[in-house]
């Protein structure tokens, strides 16, 4: 399994799009993700707050943000 930190703020549409992806992708390949809200930490407010959604792979600690494509995101995943 796949497991990745979504970091991402609320009343955010690419976020909504991002995640939206996230699940398509679910639907086929074995991936989890944990929502992170960056607003809860000064620290993750300070280095996503203008690259967010932010997608990164937890057993490589690599990000991918937006803009992807769905195709992007897989190349990236390895999937």
């Amino acid at each position: 399994m796949i497991k990745l930190n979504l970091y991402y703020t609320s009343h955010c549409h690419l976020c909504d799009l991002a995640e939206s992806i996230l699940a398509s992708l679910s639907s086929e390949h074995d991936i989890s993700w944990i929502l992170i809200e960056i607003v809860d930490s000064d620290e993750l407010l300070a280095k996503y707050s203008t690259r967010i959604p932010v997608i990164e792979r937890l057993d490589n600690q690599t990000e991918i943000q937006w803009p992807f494509t769905t195709p992007e995101l897989i190349q990236f995943l390895v999937i």
